[in-house]
């Protein structure tokens, strides 16, 4: 067997069960889950009736590379959100399942095991997905803390400049998950240029860029960012998008991965001796869908009503930050945040995720050391529901 699965730690939401398990919920509360970031509220109409039209194509075999005409869809939606973009759907664009699978898997193709303590960075926290990719692929993962202290930045002077000559993989998550922090062109330049200096890869998961809070104020993307500083080709940059947030179809398992043209080449060759080729009628909806922006509004929207509910109820002193951008709070404690999780299903009902399982240990802290992480997922009545029960544990 593979040694380093052995390295992997429980993914979050199976520690989440052994939390729970012997724990008896009251029952006097209706059930309410907001542990997970997956959408609740109806996939389009549209979407179901493009499913339904084109199931037929699932007679064919799907090429890895995806349909020219998905990459045009692709292509062209990039260049309508990202302001000064110019992408080429022959070279620039490849469809994959879900950004999950290609964040994973870019990590299997860019780490160089010939080289000593090849090296990723990660953000802490993170998306379980970066350290178990890294760790595969027989890397070590450093980690950068994103703290109430540091504005959830990513502080790059915090690993010396000789981890830096190791590194080969940099994650990098705007809208980031939890803090919903999106970042800004100076700290993209910033990034940019450490890239440049020392070789690595910038892997941007961006799967929450549709989902924000303000009018007009659609967060920078890192495709938009190296364009504004001059960098349209895209060096050592591949950003991650997907349909499952944006048009909430979590179980269509649909995504890209745009930018350098030269990564997305051996990542093709990767993908296609790994099996992972888009259904043609994943195709054709993920085609319709790209292409329609009201459902986007509507769903944003709905995220907009939620989290002004959380603000009129929670204590925005020490509790309550409205993030960037995204669907979650990355809520604050007064107590351990694993036992106020675990009051918190107990006395009412309400799961949600311990800021620690999404965190590791690093300099000597736990980023997530008492937040929890609450997905505003459900229709506002639950989520006002859900916030009225955190606050009553809060004031227990």
């Amino acid at each position: 067997m593979n040694s380093r699965l052995e390295k992997l730690q429980l993914y979050p939401f199976q520690k989440l069960a052994t939390l729970l398990g012997d724990t008896e919920p009251n029952l006097d509360y209706p059930p309410i889950n907001l542990s997970i970031g997956e959408p609740k509220m109806p996939a389009p109409k549209f979407i179901e009736k493009e499913l339904s039209k084109n199931s037929a194509a699932i007679r064919a075999y799907p090429t890895t590379v995806g349909g020219k005409d998905l990459r045009v869809a692709i292509s062209q939606w990039i260049e309508r959100r990202y302001e000064g973009v110019t992408i080429d759907p022959n070279n620039q664009v490849l469809p994959v399942l879900g950004s999950r699978e290609a964040l994973f898997g870019i990590a299997q193709v860019v780490i160089d095991n010939r080289k000593d303590n090849s090296t990723v960075i990660v953000p802490n926290p993170f998306y379980q997905i970066y350290e178990g990719g890294a760790i595969l692929a027989g890397a070590q993962v450093k980690f950068l803390n994103l703290t109430k202290a540091n504005n959830y930045e990513l502080i790059l002077s915090d690993i010396p400049e000789e981890t830096w000559a190791k590194v080969q993989l940099m994650y990098v998550c705007s809208p980031n998950n939890p803090t919903g922090k999106v970042l800004s062109l100076e700290k993209w330049k910033e990034i940019f240029e450490y890239s440049r200096e020392f070789g690595f890869i910038v892997a941007a998961d961006e799967c929450y860029s549709e989902i924000f809070t303000s009018d007009n104020y659609p967060p920078l993307g890192s495709l938009e960012a190296a364009a504004k500083l001059g960098q349209g080709n895209f060096t050592n940059l591949v950003t991650f998008g997907s349909l499952s947030k944006r048009s909430n179809i979590p179980g269509l398992r649909s995504g890209f991965v745009a930018g350098d043209a030269d990564v997305l080449k051996k990542f093709l060759t990767y993908r296609t001796y790994h099996g992972s080729a888009m259904s043609p009628t994943t195709q054709k909806v993920s085609i319709a869908a790209w292409g329609d922006e009201d459902h986007v509004i509507a769903n944003r929207n709905l995220y907009s009503q939620n989290f002004n509910e959380v603000g009129r109820i929670l204590p925005a002193e020490g509790f309550y930050e409205k993030p960037d951008a995204g669907f979650y709070i990355w809520m604050e404690t007064p107590t351990c945040a694993i036992d106020f999780a675990k009051c918190l299903y107990k006395n009412y009902n309400l799961t949600v995720l311990p800021g620690p399982f999404l965190a590791r240990s690093n300099a000597g802290v736990n980023p997530g050391s008492n937040r929890i992480r609450v997905a505003l997922v459900e229709a506002t009545s639950i989520c006002r529901d859900a916030t009225h029960r955190i606050y009553d544990q809060i004031t227990k």
